[in-house]
């Protein structure tokens, strides 16, 4: 039986509130769940204390093989009872394909432009050379 450690929603429309349990994968987000072990409030400031935990059972259940999601991940990260590593994703600042398309046909067009007005210079100097000479 594969275990998470996880949130349930709760609290009413627009207002969320979240226990932290643990529950076999295959459950309902909201269903059925083996312990609660905490809580998080993400109405309350963030200087209040949103986030309550049970160390001492979220300990336990961590070493009996609970895998904790990412949110839930952070949150013991901040407790100090577990560790989450820092992810680095060097595409995520990158537009998508086809603004890199757009991006690329602007720049081409930018380049024939240029190219076009160097030749009309080029051409005009050209006749004003001839006619001095």
């Amino acid at each position: 039986m594969a275990l998470k450690i996880r949130l349930a929603r709760a609290g009413s429309k627009k207002r969320p509130y979240y226990h932290i349990v643990v529950a076999d994968v295959r459950a309902p987000r909201d269903g059925r769940f083996i312990e609660k072990l905490g809580s998080w409030n993400p109405m309350l400031p963030k200087e209040a204390e949103r986030v309550k935990l049970n160390e001492e059972r979220i300990k336990h259940w961590l070493s009996n093989g609970a895998l904790p999601t990412d949110r839930v991940l952070r949150f013991l990260d901040q407790a100090g009872l577990a560790k989450r590593p820092a992810r680095n994703n060097p595409k995520k600042a990158l537009p998508g394909k086809k603004a890199q398309e757009r991006l690329e046909a602007a720049r081409q067009a930018e380049e024939e432009a240029r190219a076009a007005a160097a030749e009309a210079a080029a051409a005009a100097e050209a006749p004003a050379e001839e006619a001095a000479s």
